[in-house]
C-alpha cells in the first residue's frame, strides 16, 4: 500500500487548501503594497533613519575640524539651501550662519534629523527651505504642514526663544505641474507663521516669476530645477533680506 497522500488528504499540498493558502500570499502581498504605498502619501517610507547617514556623517566632520559657535543661524533643507552652502557664509555675511542642507531631503528628513542639523548648535534662528521635493513626490500638503508644526514644537521644546524662517516654495520649469499645489503648501505655512511671532514666513517664490506669473527660465541650469549663477544670487538676497532686519541685532559687530 502507497504511502503516498493525496492533495485533499494534505491540508498545505494542491487541491482547494493549496489554493486558499496561495489566495491569501497574494492578499498579503496585496495589503502590504497597499501599505507601502499609503506610506509613500503620508511622507513615512521617505524617513528612513539610515537614508542620510553618510550627510550627517560630513556634518559632524565639518564640526570636528572648525567646530561652530552656538547662538548662529542654521540654513537646512534640501537642494536649493545644500547647493548654496559653500556660497551662505559669503552671501550672508556679517551674519553667522552653519549651512546644513541636504539635497534631496523632505520636510520628515528634518524633523527626523532636527538634533543633528540644527538643534545641537543650540542656534537663534533656524531658517528652512522644504516642500519641493515633498510636493513633486505627492507627499499630501497636511502632512508636510503636520510635520513643520512638529518641528516647530521641538524647537520650542529645546529653546522657546529660537526664531523659525520658513522660506515658500520655490517655482521651477521643471515643476511646473506641482506648481499650484506648491502654492497651496506655501500658504498653509504663511498661515503658520502669522499667527506665531516667532516663525517669520520668506517669499522666495514670487522674485522667481515674470509679472505674467510664469516662472523665469533663465535662473536654473540645464535640469531647469536648480539654479544657475543669476538664480542663486537672486535666492540669496531674498535670504539675506529676510535674516538682516531681525537677525543683525544679534551679532557681534567689529
Amino acid at each position: 500500500m502507497s504511502d503516498m497522500t493525496t492533495s485533499a488528504e494534505h491540508p498545505y499540498r494542491g487541491g482547494k487548501a493549496h489554493k486558499a493558502s496561495g489566495g491569501f500570499r497574494l492578499a498579503v502581498s496585496a495589503l502590504l503594497a497597499l501599505l507601502l504605498t499609503l506610506s509613500w502619501g503620508t511622507g513615512i517610507a521617505q524617513q528612513d533613519p539610515g537614508r542620510w547617514d553618510e550627510a550627517m556623517a560630513e556634518f559632524a566632520e565639518q564640526d570636528r575640524r572648525n567646530p561652530p559657535p552656538e547662538g548662529a543661524i542654521v540654513l537646512t533643507g534640501s537642494s536649493s539651501i545644500a547647493r548654496w552652502n559653500h556660497q551662505a557664509a559669503a552671501a550672508l555675511a556679517p551674519l553667522t550662519v552653519i549651512p546644513r542642507g541636504f539635497g534631496g531631503s523632505v520636510m520628515g528628513d528634518v524633523l527626523h534629523h532636527l538634533d543633528a542639523v540644527a538643534l545641537q548648535y543650540k542656534p537663534r534662528a533656524i531658517l528652512i527651505y522644504e516642500g519641493d521635493n515633498d510636493t513633486a513626490r505627492g507627499v499630501p500638503i497636511d502632512t508636510i504642514v503636520r510635520q513643520f508644526r512638529q518641528i516647530v514644537r521641538r524647537v520650542r521644546q529645546a529653546s522657546p526663544d529660537t526664531r523659525i524662517y520658513v522660506m515658500a516654495v520655490k517655482p521651477s520649469v521643471r515643476r511646473v505641474d506641482v506648481w499650484p499645489k506648491a502654492q497651496r503648501l506655501s500658504a498653509r505655512l504663511k498661515a503658520v507663521a502669522d499667527r506665531d511671532p516667532q516663525i517669520y514666513f520668506v517669499d522666495s517664490a514670487t522674485p522667481f516669476l515674470n509679472p505674467d506669473g510664469t516662472v523665469m527660465t533663465d535662473i536654473f541650469i540645464d535640469d531647469n530645477l536648480h539654479f544657475n549663477q543669476r538664480g542663486n544670487l537672486i535666492w540669496g538676497s531674498i535670504i539675506r533680506a529676510a535674516l538682516m532686519p531681525t537677525e543683525l541685532r544679534y551679532e557681534q559687530l567689529d
